[in-house]
Formats: structure tokens, sequence, C-alpha cells
């Protein structure tokens, strides 16, 4: 295929393009490097079946040019950061929900077959059924979840309306190599900076699903083949791991990986003891229907937190 991939210079883009280039692929990147790095993708670069386009989503001309002659999009271009939702609703609007609209605009006016969206576990909210599927009420607390699932309902009508294919992959926490935020990646700036205390934003008891990116990328990748087979219109699935981790439990792991054994100070939080308004306190999704077309994820929640201070360490 001829693949667009929206945030390519990203985190979780920049490994999507390295597995889609391994693959045969031709892959071009859509990315404003207001989050990625050149970094993330420099060894394909140079490559006859790659090519970047360094542009702003918001100007829907850029859009419409990088989806000429694609089959598909790989649409990840976001602001990865939850917590900016309070402090400027606007600007995750753009960068979730302006963004999207343009590329439907795009997509819709060309030969684009499929698009696939990284939406967010935070469209649940603070989920009534534990682990979630994707058929549970969605009541997002963070203007990031709003945004999320906003962009979700305008590709969904779209879809329907204009004739392509969409599939939607909620995702837990996403961590590995190349990751630029979080809080494993807060936690060890915090350490280097300070290796005798650890500050803790909440009460430390907040307990999430963490997914390593290579399984990830298998998952999205795996399904995504899948749903082809499929001939749906759009569809919708979890991505996480079937336990989950505290972020005390976190703390932990990244001071032993580093050799300290800091003093946790908790800042209490906000809400019953969440890091911030607008924070899910308790968090895993329901991975039966993943499973049910054959990916698994290789590491449990633990495993991929470790793996990850270990890959950010280097």
């Amino acid at each position: 295929m001829k693949v667009l991939v929206t945030g390519g210079a990203g985190f979780i883009g920049s490994h999507l393009v390295d597995a889609l280039m391994v693959g045969g692929h031709e892959v071009r990147v859509l990315d404003d490097l207001s989050a990625g790095s050149l970094e993330n993708i420099k060894q394909w670069l140079n490559h006859k079946y790659f090519e970047f386009i360094r542009g702003d989503m918001r100007n829907l001309s850029v859009v419409k040019g990088a989806v000429e002659g694609v089959d598909a999009v790989f649409h990840l271009a976001a602001n990865p950061e939850v917590r900016i939702g309070a402090q400027s609703p606007e600007l995750l609007y753009e960068s979730n929900v302006t963004i999207t609209y343009n590329l439907l605009e795009a997509v819709r006016d060309s030969d684009v077959e499929y698009l696939t969206f990284t939406s967010s576990s935070t469209v649940y909210g603070d989920a009534r059924v534990i682990p979630t599927p994707e058929d549970a009420w969605l009541e997002p607390i963070s203007v990031y979840g709003g945004a999320k699932l906003a962009a979700e309902a305008l590709i969904s009508g779209y879809a329907h309306t204009f004739g392509f294919k969409a599939l939607i992959f909620r995702l837990a926490n996403i961590i590995g190599e190349r990751s630029n935020h979080g809080v494993i990646y807060d936690f060890i700036n915090k350490l280097r900076k300070n290796p005798n205390e650890l500050e803790i934003l909440g009460d430390g008891t907040q307990r999430k699903s963490y997914l390593h990116v290579s399984d990830t990328i298998e998952g999205i990748l795996h399904i995504f083949e899948h749903f082809r087979g499929e001939g749906k219109i759009w569809d919708v699935y979890n991505l996480g791991n079937d336990d989950w981790i505290t972020v005390k439990e976190i703390a932990e792991i990244v001071s032993e990986e580093m050799g300290l054994n800091p003093a946790f100070r908790f800042t209490g939080g906000v809400d019953g003891g969440r890091g911030w308004k607008g924070d899910v306190k308790l968090m895993l999704l329901s991975i039966d229907k993943a499973e049910s077309t054959g990916w698994k994820p290789k590491l449990d929640s633990y495993q991929a937190v470790r793996k990850t201070v270990k890959e950010l360490l280097r």
C-alpha cells in the first residue's frame, strides 16, 4: 500500500513508520514537528519509498496535498498531553478536532479507502465497568478525552456518509523508547534533578494499564489487516493490557532501575487522589475484542514499565 502517517515523526507514529517501511509499504509522513522529531525517522529520510512533508494540519491545502495518491491513512497527529486541557482547551481542540476535520475533508475528496485513528481510553472517563469494553458508557472527564471523542464521532459520520472505511483504536497508556511525556519520563527527569526525593502527583494509588509501543504497533497492524478482511465501514478496538499498575509501583521501578532510593513525596492530588483535574484514577480496558482477532500483548504492564525505563535511560 501507499500509506500516509500523520504525526509520523512522533513517539507512536515513528514506530508505526518503522513497521510499515520494514513491511514493504510506501510511506508518506505529515508532521509539523511540534511534538515529533526528525531524529525518530532519520533512518528513512533518503529511502526511495519514503516521503516526509513538514506541514501544519490546520491548513486544509497542506492536508489535501498529503492524502493525494494514498490508499490508507493512519491518523496519529495530536497533542499527546492530557493535562494541557485545563489550561488550554483551544489548543487541544485545534490539535485534535480541527486537524481531524481537515483530514476528513481531504479524505472525502480523495481515493483513500481506509482511515485508522488512534483515540484514547480517556473517552470513557471514570468507567462504570472495569475492565471497560468498547460498548461502555462514554463520559470524558478531561478536555483531552472530549476532543478525542469528538474526533471519533466526526470520523464515524464521515465514513458512513462518504464511503471510506474507518478503524478506531482506544489506547491505554502507551510507553516505550522515544516517548517524551508521561509519568515514567517525568519521574526520570525529576530524579536526575534531585536523586534524593521524588514528587508524585496525586496519592500514588492511581492504577492504570500500560502497553509497550512494540505491542501497540503489532496490535494496530494486525487488527488493521483483520478489519480489511471484514469489510465493515467502521469499527473500534481497545488496545491495552489485561493487568494494571499503580503510580507508586512505577516510581519504585524507576528508582530501582536508576539505582536510587529517594523519599517519595505525594502531592495528595485533587478529587480523591487524582494527579490533576481530569485525571482518570482507575483505567483497565477490556481487550477481549482485540484478542479475539489473534493479537495478544507480549509484555504485561509491569514488564512494559521496566523495559521503558531501561530504554529511556540508555
